[in-house]
């Protein structure tokens, strides 16, 4: 079998191709890509959620670095994607490995390696992985004398107080309800609300490797039992984390679902405004343009680039982000380690509820005012794989002059078929890299127009709705 990095690892359903056997293979190229760049000293970071089998497969991964000289940090417990990329940083490893398929169905598991730098890798790197995977690698004896076990925690939340203003959020008296959606986030955000003796409920902070009969995807229609616990009264905010804790779903006091798209907005101007960070803002060609009109307010640059937080931690390290994010929940701040951080982004979203002392949807209304609305949507379409050939044949040379009734100005090609309306709106298609499936991204200044826009890119492509 083919093993093949994706835009945040490798991932496979469990028993099925993610084995035993193939995690053996994936480990021993990690093992020989850290002895080729010679930081075998330095050691490895393994992490893993709470999917079935994570101890065991962190132990086969653990076996295989040892086996081949290379010490290993390990932890009792999940341990969150972006808890395990700052460890990176704490040991001073040469990188680390993170176990987990993210927000996927249970069925699935991942495995993810983590450079030094405390960030995805890049695609240079994984593809000299892919290239030293062997065709079969056997089990094999590990060396205990090589394997230690830390506790995450302190040096992490040590390293959280310094980017989030931890006395604002005391002083305000917020009520929070936490939802880690059995995930390995759990008792990360409780810890810190304990801390600051602020009254904070949870659901869902138990270990359960079906997740509750569901993705452990932090989206609306999967939160409505934070949202009802807001609605009743329990908490003035609700903060959720997806299965390994680098996204986030908000629920502020209204009982509102705050976007990801709007709790960028809302971190843009705050950074900005209040926090004084200057720099660039770095998003995703999928990702809102509100962002482009608060950074335009302020003199501010905006660095468009393709889907995946590994470029936006690229632009994090090389040009000077203060800001990162994507519409799909993953952002990251200066300071902070170029990875996306659920727990993080929940920390700032309290941290601006307690500055204004009011719901997030009035901040948003306050930026609507300031630089108008927009509304974003992404919409699914399914095909058959020879309509996705014809598909794509067709985006190779596609150029209209109008889309939705509005005409396009411009187009960009970073990632996907991009094509600038006239009104500040936009349509962006990208295939699925792994089915028949096209996403088509929208953004204008109305809802009626967004649904106009989406139809007419689908007809126009021939792609049914």
């Amino acid at each position: 079998m083919k093993i093949k990095f994706g835009t945040d690892g490798w991932r496979g359903i469990i028993a099925e191709d993610f084995t035993f056997a193939n995690l053996r293979r994936v480990s021993a190229a990690v093992a020989r890509y850290i002895k080729e760049e010679g930081k075998s000293e330095q050691g490895l970071v393994i992490g893993r959620d709470t999917r079935f089998l994570a101890e065991e497969f962190a132990r086969t991964v653990a076996e295989t670095m040892t086996a081949a000289g290379i010490k290993v940090y390990l932890t009792k417990e999940a341990m969150p994607t972006p808890v395990t990329a700052y460890s990176v940083l704490a040991k001073k490893a040469a990188g680390a490995v993170m176990l987990t398929a993210s927000h996927n169905p249970p069925e699935y598991n991942g495995f993810k390696f983590i450079p030094d730098y405390a960030g995805p890798a890049l695609p240079h790197i994984t593809d000299r992985i892919t290239a030293l995977i062997p065709e079969t690698a056997d089990p094999v004896r590990g060396n205990q004398d090589l394997a230690e076990i830390f506790d995450p925690k302190p040096a992490y939340y040590d390293f959280l107080s310094r980017q989030v203003d931890l006395e604002k959020m005391k002083a305000s008296g917020l009520r929070v309800v936490i939802n880690p959606m059995h995930g390995a986030g759990i008792g990360y955000l409780e810890e810190v609300f304990a801390k600051l003796d602020l009254p904070a409920s949870s659901q869902r902070n138990w270990r359960d490797p079906l997740f509750g009969g569901q993705m452990p995807e932090p989206k609306p229609a999967l939160l409505e039992d934070l949202r009802q616990a807001i609605l009743a009264g329990q908490g003035d905010l609700g903060l959720a984390l997806d299965g390994d804790g680098d996204r986030f779903g908000i629920i502020d006091g209204t009982g509102a679902y705050i976007l990801p798209n709007e709790v960028l907005a809302l971190l843009a101007r705050y950074l900005i405004e209040v926090r004084g960070l200057k720099g660039t803002i770095a998003r995703t060609v999928s990702t809102t343009t509100l962002l482009d009109r608060i950074a335009a307010r302020h003199g501010i640059p905006v660095i468009e680039t393709p889907v995946g937080f590994k470029y936006q931690a690229q632009a994090m390290l090389e040009q000077q982000a203060f800001l990162a994010g994507e519409e799909s929940g993953g952002l990251s701040i200066a300071g902070h380690i170029p990875e996306k951080d659920g727990i993080l982004a929940c920390l700032l979203m309290a941290e601006i509820t307690a500055h204004y002392g009011k719901p997030l949807t009035a901040v948003l209304a306050d930026i609507y005012m300031e630089c108008g609305r927009l509304y974003t949507r992404r919409l699914d379409l399914k095909c058959t794989p020879e309509v996705k050939a014809k598909v794509l044949e067709k985006l190779a040379t596609f150029a209209p002059s109008e889309i939705g009734g509005l005409k396009v100005t411009g187009a960009v090609k970073i990632d996907g078929s991009k094509f600038i309306l006239e009104k500040g709106s936009w349509v962006l298609v990208r295939p699925s890299g792994t089915e028949a499936l096209f996403r088509i991204y929208a953004e204008a200044e109305t809802e009626l127009e967004l649904s106009k826009i989406q139809q007419s890119m689908a007809a126009k492509l021939g792609l049914g709705w």
